[in-house]
């Protein structure tokens, strides 16, 4: 260990005049106890942003582009598990932009003070106008072919049917927000469309444009292993899942409901679709509402038919068909 002496102590004050330091290998086996800075000297604004991917998709395959200002977070948990799985194989594509790479300073501005004044800052329509253009360039115009989204707590709320929608588009790009908003001139002059994954505000879009991401390229055609599993999940039918089960048969005093081992297909189906119903009713108001009035409507607006069984009885009042987790 190597110890490097300092300059001794003014008169009558006391300091440490000797101190240890780590020493420090450097690639080729040279050893130094001098420290090395690993960040960057110098941010040069870039006058030519790098392509957004050194090989394009084939054609036909679903793309999302993101413009970020953290490229790094992508792809993130879209790396993984079946989602992880369908990009390594080309299913579907990534390809995400760094907003900075557009900014018009050598700083790498992409923000400013609100207009009116205010707290936060904004981010800039000029650098992110221009983002936008190199993102969207070689994509259909037709918005409905390939959207260009906002991802904002302020947007209209994302649900399962858009997922469905944007899964069959040949593709979308994601605009992920930071600071206080969006200059309002780019989202009109760009015709963006602002979408919310819920209720709540998070410090950016990046999050909420892999939840997006995810749940569209599922619905893309061999990326899950079972289409059956899509068809019978929540919002599939205006409904939530029913509950599932699986080995083994008692835990904890627990058991797996009679009807699901009884091999009646039949039985089984009218079980988990009351659940569903009675799920559905008691936690999502909502849409029960919203089921009842498509059905009272009908496909062609006539009244409902009237239900031999009935509907659903409510989920305190169902016959007891074994214990399930609370």
């Amino acid at each position: 260990m190597a110890t490097r002496a300092l300059p001794g102590p003014a008169p009558g004050r006391s300091s440490l005049v000797a101190f240890d330091i780590n020493p420090i290998i450097l690639p080729g086996g040279k050893v130094t106890d001098k420290p090395r800075s690993l960040g960057r000297l110098s941010i040069t604004a870039s006058a030519r942003p790098r392509p957004l991917s050194e090989k394009a998709p084939p054609a036909g395959v679903w793309q999302a582009r993101v413009l970020t200002l953290y490229p790094q977070m992508f792809p993130g948990a879209l790396g993984e598990g079946v989602i992880g799985r369908a990009l390594a194989e080309g299913l579907w594509a990534l390809a995400v932009t760094d907003i900075r790479d557009f900014a018009l300073d050598r700083h790498r501005s992409v923000d400013d003070t609100p207009a009116g004044g205010g707290p936060g800052m904004v981010m800039r329509a000029d650098v992110l106008g221009r983002a936008i253009d190199h993102a969207m360039a070689g994509c259909p115009p037709d918005r409905a072919r390939w959207p260009l989204i906002a991802l904002s707590p302020r947007g209209r709320p994302f649900s399962q049917a858009r997922a469905a929608a944007l899964a069959r588009a040949e593709g979308v790009t994601l605009i992920c927000g930071r600071f206080e908003g969006i200059d309002q001139r780019v989202l009109d002059a760009r015709g963006v469309e602002e979408l919310s994954i819920g209720d709540y505000v998070l410090a950016g879009g990046e999050l909420a444009a892999q939840v997006l991401i995810e749940a569209s390229v599922r619905l893309i055609p061999r990326v899950l292993g079972n289409a059956e599993s899509q068809a019978a999940e929540s919002f599939s039918e205006g409904l939530l899942e029913y509950p599932q089960y699986t080995r083994p048969q008692v835990w904890e005093g627990r058991e797996i409901p009679e009807v699901l081992l009884s091999g009646h297909h039949a039985r089984i189906a009218a079980w988990r679709r009351q659940r569903a119903e009675a799920l559905t009713r008691e936690r999502r108001p909502d849409l029960w509402r919203a089921r009842r009035q498509e059905i009272a409507e009908g496909p062609k607006g006539e009244p409902e038919q009237s239900d031999a069984t009935g509907p659903a009885q409510p989920a305190g009042q169902q016959k007891d068909e074994g214990h399930e987790p609370s």
